[in-house]
């Protein structure tokens, strides 16, 4: 216990000035007096608020008058959907826990607001089964298309053979 000297303190490293204690305006007059090389530089646009600046292709962008807007599913594939959910007595609520959707999702598609997903619509079709009666005979050659294969023609994303 002889050996331990408790009031030597040993300071391994010291640290140096934080950021914001380097950039303070005593901190840059210190270092000018010491002879130290000081670089200072004006930020462009500070303290105004330049971040939106107005360019030729704003001006562009205003006179653009094209819409863009995402496809939806036709109110004739909601009523597809909705004839097929019907004929196998179940609710929204039963289907999209059946398809693991939120029944919003099935609520969207039957009213034709919601944006065609493949893989919403081949839950939905695995769920419900075969096509729906009324639609058999549109189906063409025998009626052995699925109605989701009617409701892809509708959306013209793909034909089926």
């Amino acid at each position: 216990m002889a050996e331990s000297d408790w009031d030597t303190v040993t300071v391994l490293r010291k640290k140096g000035p934080t950021a914001a204690q380097a950039k303070s305006k005593q901190a840059i007059l210190a270092a000018q007096r010491r002879g130290e090389d000081v670089e200072t530089s004006k930020k462009w646009a500070a303290g105004q608020n330049k971040q939106h600046s107005i360019t030729k292709n704003t001006a562009k962008l205003d006179r653009e008058t094209e819409e863009l807007h995402h496809d939806r599913v036709t109110l004739e594939v909601g009523k597809v959907i909705q004839q097929g959910r019907q004929s196998k007595g179940l609710t929204q609520k039963d289907l999209a826990t059946k398809i693991n959707e939120k029944p919003q999702v099935i609520a969207d598609y039957e009213s034709g607001r919601a944006i065609p997903n493949n893989q919403v619509l081949g839950k939905i079709e695995r769920a419900i089964g075969e096509c729906p009666s009324t639609f058999a005979g549109s189906a063409g050659q025998g009626g052995h298309h699925s109605w989701l294969g009617l409701v892809r023609v509708g959306l013209g994303r793909r034909r089926w053979p």
